[in-house]
């Protein structure tokens, strides 16, 4: 791509390929002929056809006061091959990424790149290098343009003068070859939408010239519009040569973008080099979890659903949706799937009286629901979609967080008994299996799965009868997601009602006993999850909605 602005990009380009070839994985089909560098030019292959090593770990170790991070971790990443790094929360992922970025430096073992040792002092070393790192929270300047955050660190500059201009027309080149040329390059970041934020991310790391980008969870606030748009560019980026490293929690996405897998589990490496589209889910579950699982969804045994809970009748909120009616009973589980501004979030959280609504009722055992009190006095219990910034008081510890919704049963004589507070939410850890159960730790300190587990936790202890949930497993590893839905599942057939949400069809059909279908603010379509299908589901969600090609 772009050349570097540096004399030590242009050393890496003599640099010899690594020497321990394997052959090219199957599925690999879309790289049939000989992978390209940036510049269009051949990447290095040897005399069997097969592309270069570009990154290359063994054994390496890095530990930090009282936990061994990564223990001897295996991984080997080739020329345009997405290579999909796998593992539970606390699996190592994290700290190998920032080891290969530059923030950490590995203990024992060895990195080369390219056939060359590679230990970057910073991670300004590391990108020099050719090693490009877009984290989750993306790292850009929202006051900046979209110029100045592609350039940052290395700015087009001559005599000691910014030259503006010319950063405009490389940034223009840099977002034309990744197919979004209508992004202006004075624009300010922060009036980007999350999508637009990324494609600002991976111009940065063109600019560099970068040889690897690692991706942590590139789509966890994508549309399904977005996440389609973000593989054509990763297949665009592969084509020529660029290796890409992709983490991700969802299995789906590895098998639709992915080329081979690496999975961690505590620190180790449990398989490499694994086929993305053809290991079978359990295995891939298997070696992160070091168990067995046996179903992904529980089985829902076919019940007669009680009661009427939540009905809900020409629900209004101008500029949201319009005219939603929907009932739950006790017992069921009703999922909504639809796109990212459908206003599947917005129901949610008018139903729970979060927002004030313009026209029609909220019921809930017969009474009239207008706000949040009224909501959780007749046991209607919320996890919303931002659980960290919406749900938790992240500094406090497990047990408060549980206690929050029924705080005043724990107060007495004006002071709160944090002793029946600790001994009511461990009993609730144990039923949700929180790990750790030391329910005095800062709920920041546990992994997605796990604060997830702490909202729902609140809502078990306030004895909620109808539990609304917005992306209940967003972040979520695949072995908590299995653990969350057991107690999704042990809820419903308590004759707990839930209605969920999520961007992911095959969740709500595997959970849910009906299904509804909402798009552009309407439901338009309910079915018995049993008869109805995924492509069905799809094609109801993205009927008249913006596809690839639009504006992001």
């Amino acid at each position: 791509m772009t050349a570097p602005d540096e004399a030590a990009g242009s050393d890496r380009r003599k640099e010899p390929a690594g020497s321990d070839c394997r052959k090219e994985p199957a599925g690999s089909d879309r790289r049939k002929e000989a992978a390209m560098n940036g510049r269009g030019e051949e990447a290095a292959v040897n005399g069997r056809g097969e592309s270069e090593v570009v990154l290359k770990l063994e054994g390496v170790v890095k530990t930090f006061p009282g936990v061994r991070a990564l223990d001897g971790v295996e991984l080997e990443v080739r020329a345009g091959e997405v290579h999909c790094l796998l593992g539970q929360n606390g699996a190592g992922k994290s700290t190998l990424i920032k080891i290969l970025a530059g923030v950490h430096h590995a203990d024992e073992g060895s990195i080369s790149l390219l056939g060359r040792p590679f230990a970057p002092a910073s991670p300004q070393a590391a990108m020099r290098a050719g090693i490009a790192t877009i984290y989750q929270e993306l790292d850009l300047v929202d006051e900046l343009s979209v110029a100045e955050n592609a350039f940052l660190g290395h700015e087009e500059s001559r005599g000691g003068f910014l030259r503006r201009r010319a950063t405009a027309a490389r940034t223009r080149e840099i977002l034309g070859r990744l197919g979004h040329p209508q992004i202006p390059p004075r624009r300010l970041v922060r009036s980007l939408p999350a999508a637009g934020k990324q494609i600002v991310s991976m111009a940065r790391a063109l600019s560099h010239d970068a040889k690897l980008i690692v991706m942590d969870e590139p789509s966890a606030v994508l549309a399904h519009d977005e996440v389609e748009n973000l593989f054509r560019i990763i297949r665009e980026l592969t084509s020529h040569g660029i290796a890409v490293i992709y983490i991700s929690h969802r299995l789906e996405e590895i098998r639709d973008i992915g080329d081979r897998v690496t999975v961690l589990k505590d620190g180790r490496t449990t398989a490499a080099n694994l086929p993305a589209r053809d290991t079978p889910t359990r295995e891939l579950v298997s070696r992160m979890t070091g168990r067995t699982i046996e179903y992904v969804f529980p089985p829902r045994a076919a019940a007669a659903r009680g009661k009427p809970l939540l009905e809900v009748e020409g629900l209004t909120r101008e500029g949201e949706f319009a005219d939603a009616s929907l009932t739950v009973r006790a017992g069921e589980i009703v999922g909504i799937a639809g796109l990212v501004g459908s206003g599947r979030s917005e129901l949610l959280e008018t139903i729970f009286g979060a927002r004030r609504a313009d026209a029609g009722t909220v019921r809930v055992d017969g009474k009239v629901i207008r706000s949040i009190g009224a909501a959780v006095r007749h046991g209607v219990g919320m996890a919303p979609e931002e659980r960290k910034s919406q749900a938790l008081l992240l500094d406090e510890p497990i047990y408060r967080n549980m206690t929050l919704s029924s705080f005043s049963g724990y107060a007495r004589g004006g002071f709160t008994d944090a002793g029946r507070e600790r001994e009511a939410a461990l009993r609730t850890a144990d039923q949700l299996e929180l790990r750790p159960r030391d329910v005095s730790r800062p709920v920041r300190t546990l992994s997605g799965g796990n604060q997830q587990k702490v909202v729902v936790g609140r809502w078990l202890l306030d004895k909620t009868k109808l539990l609304l949930l917005d992306e209940p497993t967003r972040g979520v590893d695949v072995g908590a997601r299995a653990e969350l839905y057991q107690v999704i599942h042990d809820l419903a057939a308590g004759g707990v009602g839930v209605l969920l949400v999520s961007s992911e069809v095959p969740e709500v059909l595997g959970l849910a006993d009906r299904v509804l279908v909402m798009r552009e603010g309407h439901l338009i379509h309910e079915a018995p999850a049993d008869e109805i299908d995924e492509d069905t589901v799809l094609d109801l969600v993205m009927a008249g909605s913006l596809m690839e090609g639009e504006p992001a």
